[in-house]
């Protein structure tokens, strides 16, 4: 009888369980668990969000780092301010002890050179990953980093075509020159060309590329000279394991793009060769109605190769050997027009125990032949022909030490060294010969404290370098043999402060003021040169840009969609900037000087944008919005409220990826900007363009892979420069290749 009624009221007591599920099936109640969130050091963590792997949130840790969890899934992911995110696996009826670990006591020292990941950063950060960078249609980098709105050359034309004097490089709106007025860095090593300050963005394997982190604003309370828009910072391909790949690639225009790039590795002992050729027969950059019989493609051909040796040691230690190598020549337009390139750079350098060393130097050969074109453009008269060798030495110390979990301080030296040449030979009049020689020094010091209170992040640095110019020298015949130039000496000061509050755990606000400053290159000091009708003279007397600057902004990070966003509003004024001042105009020939102008001034937005809804899509892009013009210049009040030149108001990009494991990956960028001028005084306008590029890749096997790509896929006429004559960009481009990899 017993029997009979326990199994009555079981069967009952399922039955009713049936019912309510209301699906068939029996519920299980799921019993709760507790959890605790501690820190390395067994401290707890308040405030801590436990989620599920769709960003749900499910609980708060309390002021003992303790939570609990009513129906916990497989898996949670927990998250604080100033912690590395730790996802945890639940197992049933068994406590949760989570530790965090902050990044202050895991130091990854980024291109801002603070341990910090981008929401916890005052800094306006981007970083191209390899797989972006390798998606992108152009095979040049200045063209893949186009997809960083606000990212511009000196003009708008590709580095495949363009003058080398014209790839300096334009971020936060603040335009450029010849030379950049930000600085490129490949492993702590800078890329500003030692002479010019111009980009050369053929120098580097491709292949050798492992990704790209840019920081936008003033940066000379770490970095010194010439980081007064931002820093760009090529970060290497490190080798993990022994692999090869090679990349070939051809398309209109008889462009090549070949590739190769072999790691090995050996116990302690790695090494990395890789090499690079890249090469078309260009285009006719002036405008087709008026063009004369003199105007032929302008084009580049360049082979590059780098090698690294590196012995890692203890905790994560390492010292390398590296050397690469450029080698190029350019035709600019015209039968006599042309330039070549060839530079060596070498470096060497320690990590170990929160050390880090750089030694660098680098020998450089340019030449480059100067014509005059008569307005028919039915012949050109050579005029010039321009050596200049630079020689250049390096060092920089950087140390960083955590102090506890809550501060890290930074603190480092460097100093740079180049001496140059200017030779020229006279081909016009009853020539003869001018030789300008002279030698610079930066040398500087900085210190940086960080702090993470709470959901703050506070940071605090400084710097202070010296500047020289000396041993300025001018030989020249038939005139005096022989006189001195001025020689510069500039001690110069630049803090920054910045401050991060966490409002929520996705959510943060950030603000940061400095101060930044750029030395004038010795290409500035004593070349003229000449671009279409334009002739640019030298001015030895050139004094040092300064800049003061502040920005604030908002970044939110939302897991459920796998979203980034981050928008914010920038404001800098540069005293004494160095520009090219038009001092007459007439139909044959536009006169300019080297000049430091009164002040300029660049204030505005900008929005970065990422997401990836779906595992198959991923969005992600930017606006810059800037307000770019002069405020001050005594000598000539009309220029203030004109627009810097080669800056436009308006720049987007836009990038949407779509991939699938049978069809492989298929990505689009789009370009809008607005319009801009290409002279101090606005008469010459350029007008806003829209460009759409793409990118195709099928795996064809494990090791094999196909890809195709198009550059300006609606064939627009994007107008470059106005030297007076109307020069246009990259017509439509096609390209189409294979990439074939083993091991890592």
């Amino acid at each position: 009888m017993n029997r009979k009624f326990m199994l009555n009221v079981a069967g009952r007591v399922c039955l009713a369980l049936m019912l309510a599920a209301g699906t068939g099936q029996v519920v299980v109640a799921q019993q709760q668990v507790q959890g605790t969130v501690r820190t390395a050091h067994g401290a707890p963590v308040a405030g801590a969000l436990v989620t599920d792997m769709a960003g749900k949130k499910l609980a708060v840790s309390g002021t003992d780092g303790s939570f609990t969890l009513e129906q916990p899934p497989r898996q949670i992911e927990v998250t604080a301010a100033h912690y590395l995110v730790n996802v945890v696996t639940v197992v049933p009826n068994e406590p949760l002890h989570v530790v965090l670990t902050r990044p202050l006591e895991t130091v990854t020292v980024t291109a801002y050179r603070s341990p910090l990941g981008a929401s916890d950063s005052p800094a306006s950060t981007r970083v191209l990953s390899r797989q972006q960078l390798q998606q992108a249609a152009p095979p040049a980098l200045d063209g893949k980093l186009k997809e960083i709105p606000g990212f511009q050359l000196f003009r708008r034309s590709s580095s495949l075509v363009a003058n080398p004097t014209t790839e300096g490089v334009s971020l936060r709106g603040l335009g450029s020159t010849s030379a950049s007025r930000s600085l490129v860095l490949f492993d702590e090593v800078p890329l500003n060309d030692p002479y010019g300050g111009w980009i050369h963005w053929e120098e580097l394997p491709e292949l050798a590329v492992h990704s790209v982190e840019i920081v936008r604003g003033g940066a000379s309370d770490l970095y010194g000279s010439s980081a007064i828009g931002g820093v760009i910072s090529v970060i290497p391909v490190h080798p993990s394991d022994t692999g090869l790949e090679i990349e070939t690639s051809g398309g209109s225009e008889s462009t090549l793009d070949e590739g190769l790039l072999a790691t090995v590795k050996h116990g302690a002992w790695s090494g990395l060769g890789s090499a690079g050729l890249i090469a078309t027969d260009g285009y006719t950059l002036v405008a087709p109605d008026v063009r004369g019989p003199i105007d032929q493609p302008s084009n580049v051909h360049a082979q590059n190769g780098l090698v690294e040796i590196e012995r890692s040691f203890g905790n994560g230690g390492r010292i390398f050997l590296r050397s690469n190598v450029l080698n190029e020549s350019r035709h600019n337009g015209t039968p006599f027009q042309m330039n070549a390139t060839r530079l060596w750079r070498y470096a060497g350098g320690v990590d170990w125990n929160g050390f880090n060393l750089r030694l660098y130097g680098s020998n450089e050969h340019y030449r480059q032949t100067f014509s005059i074109i008569p307005l028919s453009r039915a012949f050109e008269k050579p005029v010039r022909f321009v050596f200049d060798p630079a020689d250049e030495l390096g060092a920089g110390l950087r140390w960083h030490h955590a102090i506890g979990s809550h501060a890290v301080v930074l603190a480092g030296a460097d100093t740079h060294d180049v001496r140059a040449e200017d030779s020229e030979q006279i081909l016009i009049g009853s020539g003869g010969f001018l030789d300008t020689s002279a030698r610079q020094r930066l040398t500087g010091g900085w210190a940086e404290v960080l702090l993470t209170p709470s959901q703050w992040t506070i940071s605090a640095s400084a710097r202070v370098d010296h500047f020289s110019n000396f041993n300025a020298r001018q030989f020249s015949y038939p005139a005096p043999p022989q006189k001195d130039l001025p020689t510069i000496h500039q001690t110069l000061f630049n803090p920054r402060l910045g401050i991060v509050r966490r409002i929520t755990p996705s959510l943060a606000w950030s603000a940061s003021a400095f101060r930044a400053f750029r030395a004038p290159t010795e290409d500035e000091l004593y070349r003229s040169f000449q671009v279409g009708q334009e002739f640019t003279q030298a001015n030895p007397n050139l004094r040092s840009e300064r800049a003061t600057g502040w920005e604030t902004g908002v970044q939110d990070d939302i897991r459920r969609w796998g979203s980034s966003v981050r928008a914010s509003y920038f404001w800098t004024q540069v005293n004494r900037p160095i520009t090219s001042l038009t001092l007459s105009i007439k139909p044959a020939q536009v006169l300019l000087k080297r000049e430091n102008l009164g002040q300029i001034e660049s204030r505005g937005i900008s929005l970065d944008y990422a997401m990836q809804p779906a595992d198959w899509l991923s969005i992600d892009g930017g606006y810059q919005y800037a307000d770019a013009t002069v405020t001050q210049f005594a000598p000539d009040p009309s220029l203030v409220g004109k627009w810097i030149p080669e800056v436009p108001r308006n720049t987007g990009t836009a990038q949407v990826r779509f991939w699938q494991p049978r069809l492989g990956v298929l990505s689009l960028q789009g370009q809008v900007s607005g319009r801009q001028f290409d002279d101090d005084t606005n008469v010459f306008l350029l007008h806003g363009f829209f460009r759409l590029d793409a990118y195709a890749q099928h795996n064809l096997g494990s090791h094999v892979e196909a890809f195709a790509s198009g550059e300006n896929l609606f064939n627009r006429a994007i107008q470059v420069g106005r030297t007076p004559v109307l020069t246009l960009g990259t017509p439509r481009l096609v390209r189409a290749g294979l990439r074939i990899s083993w091991g890592e």
